[in-house]
């Protein structure tokens, strides 16, 4: 059976990275499916699904520059209206998990300092670092004009 983008073919797991896994095709040529087409589901880790030595089903994805895309989760043959389960991915665990989407009600925010007042402090305290660098910095600048004697 030739290898073409589109076909079904059965090859021999042999090699899992973190990144997916690499599969011999029946033609000699070796293919990789990627973690994302392993599964419908989420895939933390390759080895948990699939086994160097496993016999697997692929579709074959894409042929570009001598290289081979693989997809398992392509080649299941699914019933119309069904679609892939991959955007349902675990849970977040870290610190933002108990906070609402809604942080801020959007009836009660009243900020603390309108724009143009952050705007004038900002434009008052950067002339002054300028005025105070230029003052600091003037006195220890030599020039060609300097001690002539």
């Amino acid at each position: 059976m030739s290898v073409e983008v589109g076909s079904k073919l059965q090859g021999k797991v042999t090699g899992i990275t973190n990144f997916g896994a690499f599969v011999d095709l029946p033609d000699g040529s070796t293919g990789l499916v990627h973690i994302s087409e392993v599964s419908d589901s989420y895939v933390k880790d390759v080895n948990d699904h699939l086994k160097v030595g496993d016999q697997v089903e692929v579709k074959v994805i894409s042929m570009k520059d001598g290289k081979t895309s693989l997809s398992i989760k392509k080649a299941i043959d699914r019933p119309e209206g069904q679609t892939s389960s991959y955007s349902q991915r675990p849970p977040r665990s870290g610190k933002f998990d108990n906070r609402s989407k809604d942080f801020r009600s959007k009836g009660n925010f009243k900020p603390k300092e309108s724009f143009e007042d952050k705007m004038a402090r900002f434009l008052k305290t950067s002339e002054e670092n300028l005025s105070t660098l230029k003052r600091n910095t003037g006195a220890k600048q030599g020039g060609r004009g300097g001690r002539r004697g």
